[in-house]
């Protein structure tokens, strides 16, 4: 790039704040970075072309996202069990699907309305279209209420827990959840 020397100092700083690692959090910009390295080590610059031109981010992501770089970048799937978060993957190809599935639709899970008289006594059943992410069963009942209070009478959600198909159910008392 054509510019003056001082500007080019402040564009070299502020890159590397953006894409230096963090110690608590997985930087995207560090993570494309390290990807971006590893194309042009493995095939050359023109191929990163190729890539930034063809490549969403989650192609991006399942293409080029190796093994390799799951361990140099010590990578894994976690999760809240119990009072303590954990590590519950380190699968390479299990990491890179997580990360995949986490930026599809935003990391916001997909629900839809299956049908609005269920049990034929208008209660309606709410669909989570599941993509092997489970949701957050403690933020689930938080948020059945609030759907019972919008309908006005008992509201069923199906979801995929631990491989199972489970039902939850908010009557606007308890939530409760059935085994399907």
């Amino acid at each position: 790039m054509d510019m003056k020397e001082e500007d080019a100092w402040e564009f070299a700083k502020m890159h590397a704040q953006v894409v230096q690692p963090s110690k608590t959090s997985l930087n995207p910009y560090y993570l494309g970075l390290k990807i971006f390295e590893d194309i042009e080590k493995r095939w050359n610059r023109e191929k990163i072309f190729e890539v930034r031109e063809i490549e969403t981010d989650q192609s991006f992501l399942r293409n080029y996202l190796t093994k390799e770089l799951v361990d140099e970048m010590d990578l894994y799937v976690y999760k809240k069990v119990g009072n303590q978060w954990q590590i519950v993957e380190k699968d390479w190809e299990k990491v890179r699907d997580e990360m995949v599935n986490r930026m599809t639709n935003g990391g916001i899970p997909v629900l839809y309305v299956d049908d609005g008289d269920y049990n034929r006594s208008g209660e309606l059943l709410i669909r989570h279209a599941f993509e092997s992410a489970e949701l957050d069963i403690p933020y689930l009942e938080r948020t059945l209420p609030h759907f019972y209070t919008l309908w006005g009478k008992t509201v069923n959600l199906e979801t995929i827990i631990d491989g199972k198909k489970i039902l939850f159910s908010y009557n606007g008392e308890k939530v409760q959840r059935k085994y399907l």
